[in-house]
């Protein structure tokens, strides 16, 4: 019972996080579009892989980190930081890259090194079910212990992976009403992680 229940917390916490718009979600979708669905699920894989490991992560912190308030403000600052790193580096490559990218295939592996190489860059994660989990703690929903956090990165990990193949699928079936969106999507992942590292910084500056 205990299993089925850290499971269920991991998934739907993951999938309410990764239903929101995000860099990684909006790369799934570009990628369905440039590359095909079969190319997105390996790059959902490679998401998951990390995932796996970040929500363990969070999870373990959970139970330390709230103790020292002083750890959240460096990884945040540190979070803040690779957050204005990633937005330049998309608005580069949409202001660098005029031509209209025509839809080609790529080699698993390549898709899949790609999915861990963002989810490696989102920074956001360890934060959100460090949060997250805090809060169910505070609430006696969940206990921490080696086995609930292994409990809890499997639910996620299955959570996050079917909210990201649901874009992948849904790229894929509306394709003709994406097309516009796809050619603007390092425009738009630009903005969202600028968006968000420049809320953090304005929280650490006030705070």
């Amino acid at each position: 019972m205990n299993f089925i229940i850290c499971v269920i917390l991991g998934f739907i916490i993951a999938a309410s996080g990764s239903i929101t718009p995000s860099f990684l979600n909006l790369t799934v979708v570009k990628f369905s579009l440039r590359n095909g669905k079969k190319a997105a699920f390996y790059l959902i894989g490679g998401y998951a892989t990390v995932l796996f490991f970040q929500a363990n992560i969070g999870a373990y912190l959970s139970s330390i980190l709230m103790k020292n308030s002083e750890y959240i403000s460096l990884i945040q600052k540190i979070g803040t930081g690779i957050l204005f790193l990633l937005s330049l580096n998309f608005f580069r490559l949409h202001f660098s890259s005029k031509e209209k990218k025509v839809k080609e295939e790529i080699p698993k592996s390549k898709a899949y090194l790609h999915g861990i190489m963002m989810s490696s860059l989102n920074t956001i994660a360890i934060p959100f079910y460090f949060t997250t989990i805090s809060l169910l703690i505070g609430l006696n929903y969940f206990e921490y212990s080696y086995l609930n956090g292994l409990y809890f990165s499997i639910g996620s990990t299955i959570g996050s992976f079917t909210l990201y193949s649901l874009y992948a699928i849904v790229a894929k079936n509306i394709e003709h009403k994406l097309t516009y969106i796809a050619t603007k999507m390092d425009f738009i992942l630009g903005a969202l992680t600028g968006v968000v590292a420049l809320g953090n910084l304005l929280y650490l500056l006030y705070k």
